[in-house]
């Protein structure tokens, strides 16, 4: 993997670059769809290409292991052959979902031990193991096995969070250069920051993750229901003490505005289910503002979804539609949305990129923030 930056904003941290992996350049800043499953829910892969443009998508490391499993995966010959995406993956380390899906988990001094949420089985992930389950997976890049922190928590609680989040990732670098891929391209590791909401554990882990020399470096444990500010203020010092040549992932984040934020502050990739999950419940993203399709001002509304603008369906369905169709039930409502809304995603970061280029990104982030935080 290789990290080129063409261009940083003089009044900001902001940067457009690109990322290349063998299975083609993600142009940055990005938003990554998330499939964890194998898929982005209700979008087709066709979509995803055609009309979305997304250039990395995310596959879950719990939910593959548990669900088709390893053997599965590894006779298709990876993620990509089995779901037909042809460009790059990321895959997370399942840490997440170990600690907040499992009914039971247990720290051992080799890693955890947790229940399926599927069917209460019983499961082991090490550091080594998730490294080995994300090689049979193929992600382009795959993720270093962490403890998300939980918010609130109290200082004692995050520093042994932390501490156990480095001990692991000593073991992940360790076992992954010591292994080789299991398909015909190679596989990008990133470690994890953590620390909570303390800023002197932040430090602390953004220092040694910027030790360990990987090709990027992710922010962890944000986004979790801190106040946005206190996420802007970790986000800015994290990404200060990161290596600016390297790309820099905030996980799990976010809002429109959170994103632009983010961006503002040098963040590179980002990733979240709230495009999809939010459109499957009727809420549409626009660069005008948030419309509630259940409202019932949309009624007798004909006009796109979104004028003149940023999504794949915006000139073919209409409001009217679009609200007959979630009152109704239909599934189509759903797929609708989520593409919309991963479209306009794609769209504001690419508009991003395009103002840092220009260099007015500043004065464009701020008119955009505040549109994109309105209610219609």
């Amino acid at each position: 993997m290789t990290f080129n930056i063409k261009h940083t904003d003089i009044n900001s941290k902001a940067r457009a670059g690109s990322i290349a992996t063998e299975h083609g350049i993600i142009e940055t800043p990005i938003f990554m769809p998330v499939g964890t499953v194998g898929a982005v829910k209700a979008v087709e892969i066709s979509d995803l290409t055609d009309d979305i443009h997304a250039q990395i998508i995310l596959g879950n490391t719990y939910h593959l292991y548990l669900r088709p499993g390893l053997s599965v995966l590894e006779q298709a010959g990876g993620l990509h052959r089995f779901n037909g995406w042809d460009k790059s993956i990321l895959t997370d380390s399942g840490g997440y979902q170990v600690f907040s899906l499992s009914a039971m988990r247990k720290l051992t001094p080799d890693g955890v031990i947790f229940q399926s949420h599927i069917d209460g089985s019983r499961h082991e992930f090490t550091p080594e193991g998730v490294m080995n389950i994300e090689r049979v997976i193929g992600g382009d890049i795959i993720m270093a096995f962490d403890e998300c922190t939980p918010f609130p928590c109290d200082y004692g609680y995050a520093k042994k969070s932390m501490d156990i989040t480095h001990s692991w990732l000593d073991r992940c670098v360790k076992h992954f250069r010591s292994t080789e891929p299991r398909y015909d391209y190679k596989q990008s590791l990133f470690p994890i920051v953590q620390g909570s909401v303390y800023k002197d554990l932040r430090r602390i882990s953004a220092e040694k993750i910027a030790s360990v020399e990987a090709e990027g470096n992710a922010i962890g444990g944000l986004s979790v229901g801190e106040p946005k500010e206190v996420m802007y203020e970790i986000t800015e010092q994290v990404c200060d003490i990161l290596p600016a040549d390297k790309p820099r992932y905030l996980m799990g984040v976010g809002t429109p505005e959170n994103i632009l934020e983010g961006i503002s502050q040098g963040v590179d990739m980002f990733d979240c289910v709230m495009p999809t999950r939010n459109g499957r419940n009727g809420m549409i993203f626009t660069k005008d503002g948030i419309l509630n399709m259940r409202n019932k001002k949309w009624e007798n509304d004909f006009s796109p979804i979104e004028e003149d603008g940023a999504s794949a369906v915006d000139t073919f369905y209409t409001k009217a539609y679009l609200r007959h169709l979630f009152h109704a039930g239909e599934i189509l409502a759903g797929m609708i949305a989520s593409r919309h809304n991963l479209a306009f995603y794609l769209w504001l970061v690419g508009q991003a990129r395009e103002h840092i280029l220009a260099g007015d990104f500043a004065s464009w982030k701020k008119e955009m923030v505040e549109k994109v935080t309105t209610r219609l």
